[in-house]
């Protein structure tokens, strides 16, 4: 499983980096990154995601996330944007790369916090 959760966060970073080049995108790569999670609170390491969940502040930092999605998207109205870069580039895409970014970490923020609560209450709903 180990194996398994380190490609599917592989992927989240690639397709959060590389969304506006190719199909993917902030939501596709939050799921990837849920599904990073998701494997190693199924294989037996609830007890430590679950530490680390609360250590990490995982819950605060998801509401950062869409805290600074706003931010960015406020910036983007404002018509600042980072330099455009050369089409097919990584930085071509002004602030998509970064939004990518931060909708994939509230995405895998929030399937971690849904899937913990799962796989600790499984018995008792």
């Amino acid at each position: 499983m180990n194996w398994g959760s380190t490609i599917a966060a592989l992927v989240a970073v690639e397709l959060s980096l590389r969304g506006h080049l190719s199909p993917g995108g902030g939501f596709a790569a939050g799921v990837a990154g849920g599904t990073a999670i998701g494997l190693q609170l199924i294989s037996g390491a609830a007890e430590r995601t679950q530490r680390l969940f609360h250590q990490y502040r995982a819950d605060l930092l998801e509401k950062m996330a869409v805290l600074g999605f706003l931010l960015l998207a406020m910036l983007a109205l404002l018509e600042l944007s980072p330099a455009a870069g050369r089409f097919g580039e990584l930085l071509s895409g002004g602030w998509i790369p970064l939004l990518n970014l931060l909708v994939g970490l509230k995405v895998t923020l929030g399937s971690w916090a849904m899937v913990q609560r799962l796989v600790r209450h499984r018995g008792l709903l």
